[in-house]
């Protein structure tokens, strides 16, 4: 059987930390900035956690499972 390419949109947008869960940045900071606040463009910069929910999908496209 040949191997499973990785996906390499997900390869790009994703990181596996060292416990295992897999990460990403928040969209919606990359312009248009003046009518956002303070507190939200904050909260954007921080890493998002994958919901349990969309973790199966995510791992198949990194190759994990």
């Amino acid at each position: 059987m040949p191997k499973v390419k990785t996906n390499s949109s997900a390869k790009k947008r994703f990181r596996v930390t060292g416990s295992g869960k897999i990460t990403f940045q928040k969209a919606f900071k990359r312009h248009i900035l003046t009518k956002k606040s303070t507190k939200r463009k904050r909260a954007l910069g921080n890493t998002g956690i994958v919901h349990p929910s969309n973790l199966h999908f995510v791992k198949r496209l990194l190759g994990l499972k």
